[in-house]
């Protein structure tokens, strides 16, 4: 064997034993006639010895090790006399009787340690020493649990995992595909599954009642913190079931994964419609571990003079309680801020709350004192309180810019906790938004979503007004899963179908195995989608899924590890009949 324990299990109750250990190098120190060496595996450290009085030629070659070798060795366990509390085997010591050299080792172009002095960059091309870090290795570990968690969890619900294909066809309405030539059928081309919607929906019909799969999805989208271009989803379908159905089953889930995992007891999560989550916070995934709801301010500020607001379609502001002190180079910053490209804000209006009730505002000479007051009222604003407003003639536009502006003070105000959690569901979510790309409507979510049925009439006449059967989970400003009702009737699918633009010819070209397939006994059915990296980032409390995932690509989608992607061979150009153009001629 190479090894008898792991590096990370022996404790004072070990004393006295012969063991063989196996690892890397984390450290070299050497004192005197002493040289001691931190010994690394995926379980944790544990301190050789080496004595040049004992044994002076295998001290001498203890001295010749390096950083990251791979090593062998057996020794005698013996309790530490200067004992390490920082680690779960700090009060042993190894004293070393035999070394063998596995693997000798360069020396890495980072630290290999918690606080690494290595940049994403190389990190990420060096992806198979980032993995050495404890705190890399730990995410992947919790995400481990997380999967074995939903498994059982879904097991005990009766789903059954079902894999669904990889190469399949293209399809509109989404992201863009990843696409794949095929060299058996020249001139056509595979897609990459976006997600398996239509799939688990024939899983349906099929009979197969209760489906999860744990999937990879591709996207071919401009990356952010939470995108990838390939992620993972716990994507899951049920069939015989309403809306009510589907959020109590994955609420359980999700109440299941908190206990199991961070070992928080999750309440009954609170319900907010879309059009509250855009009305107050300017966001259908709002961060509600706190307040500093919008107040709209039309009716108080609007017709005094000040042309901003008179001639503004929207008036909306924040208020951050006991933010008053902001001096006037930090409210200038927030003011820089607002008026960044990405946010897009003219300008941002300011207003305290002084020590004797009056207020303050960088728009006095336009407002009495008694306006003011009402602005106050509205907003419940206390002495100590700043007041935050932005305005604009596209409400939507505003209120997004408003949200960053609530985002960032609440940011600044430390209100954003990563240790605490406020999950809640965001329903009714309209069933198309206009697209002036596309100069036409589009799905919000996907064409399969079904209408509630109370709206359903007003497909014919006002479709933009149609709200939909479609729900997501919001956890802390973060959309980590989101599904559906799904349309179950072949006639009602070819109307939503309609009313996105498809002829009947195009519906049935895209679309027709799924719509066929209803004509022979669809039942009522739903589902919802995790993204699997955001959970567990949220659980982790990393801004970023990068490091939820074991070999992710950087910010221009690129695997600088494995330099993907790459060009490929004439022959396999010629073998799939494709032709390089080359964009600089």
């Amino acid at each position: 064997m190479y090894r008898t324990t792991t590096c990370g299990e022996l404790r004072l109750a070990h004393l006295g034993q012969t063991v063989t250990l196996a690892g890397w190098v984390q450290r070299i120190r050497k004192m005197g006639g002493m040289t001691f060496i931190d010994l690394r595996d995926r379980y944790g450290m544990t301190q050789l010895v080496f004595n040049q009085e004992v044994d002076a030629d295998l001290c001498e070659r203890a001295n010749r090790l390096g950083r990251e070798y791979v090593l062998q060795v057996t020794g005698k366990v013996e309790e530490r006399s200067s004992k390490n509390s920082h680690m779960p085997t700090g009060d042993i010591e190894i004293i070393v009787s035999t070394l063998t050299i596995l693997n000798e080792a360069l020396t890495p172009p980072f630290t290999i340690e918690d606080e690494t002095d290595g940049g994403d960059d190389i990190r990420m091309k060096y992806r198979y020493l980032d993995l050495r870090r404890n705190s890399v290795r730990a995410n992947l570990e919790l995400r481990h649990k997380m999967t074995i968690e939903v498994r059982q969890y879904l097991d005990a619900q009766g789903f059954l995992e079902v894999e669904t294909p990889v190469l399949v066809n293209s399809t509109p309405e989404g992201a863009r595909d990843f696409v794949v030539p095929s060299r058996m059928n020249p001139g056509q081309f595979y897609a990459l599954p976006q997600s398996p919607q239509t799939l688990k929906q024939l899983l349906m019909v099929s009979g197969f009642d209760r489906y999860f799969q744990i999937v990879k999805c591709f996207r071919d989208e401009d990356l952010r913190a939470d995108r990838q271009p390939e992620f993972t989803q716990i994507d899951c379908e049920m069939s015989f079931v309403d809306q009510e159905d589907i959020l109590n089953m994955f609420e359980g889930m999700s109440r299941h994964l908190f206990k199991k995992i961070k070992g928080i007891d999750l309440p009954t999560l609170p319900r907010m419609t879309w059009h509250d989550a855009m009305k107050f916070y300017g966001s259908d995934k709002p961060d509600t571990r706190f307040d500093m709801k919008f107040v709209e301010l039309m009716g108080i500020l609007k017709g005094h003079g000040f042309s901003v607001f008179d001639e503004a379609t929207y008036i909306g502001g924040i208020c951050a309680k006991g933010a008053a002190t902001y001096t006037r180079k930090q409210l200038d910053t927030l003011t820089d801020f607002v008026k960044r490209p990405q946010i897009g804000a003219k300008g941002l209006v300011y207003a305290r709350v002084e020590a004797d009730g009056s207020i303050k505002s960088s728009v006095d000479k336009f407002y009495t004192q008694e306006v003011l007051q009402q602005m106050k009222a509205a907003f419940n604003a206390e002495v100590g309180d700043l007041i935050l407003i932005l305005s604009g003639s596209d409400v939507n536009k505003t209120r997004k810019q408003l949200s960053e502006l609530r985002l960032e003070m609440g940011s600044q105000l430390g209100l954003r906790d990563k240790n605490k959690y406020s999950c809640l569901w965001i329903v009714d979510f309209p069933m198309y938004e206009w697209s002036d790309e596309e100069n036409r409507l589009m799905a919000m979510h996907h064409p399969f979503t079904s209408p509630k049925p109370e709206d359903i009439h007003l497909l014919d006449t006002a479709p933009a007004s149609v709200r939909a059967n479609a729900y997501d989970m919001v956890i802390n400003g973060v959309e980590v899963g989101g599904g559906s009702i799904r349309i179950h009737d072949a006639k009602l699918q070819a109307k939503v179908f309609e009313i996105l633009g498809f002829t009947p010819e195009e519906a049935q070209n895209k679309f027709g195995f799924l719509m066929n397939a209803f004509k022979y006994g669809a039942p009522p059915h739903g589902g919802l989608a995790y993204g699997l990296d955001r959970f567990v980032s949220l659980f982790v409390g990393l801004d970023s899924i990068r490091d939820c995932i074991a070999f992710p690509k950087n910010n221009q989608g690129r695997d600088v590890m494995l330099n993907a992607p790459g060009l490929i061979d004439q022959v396999q150009l010629d073998e799939l009949g494709l032709k390089v153009v080359d964009k600089e001629k």
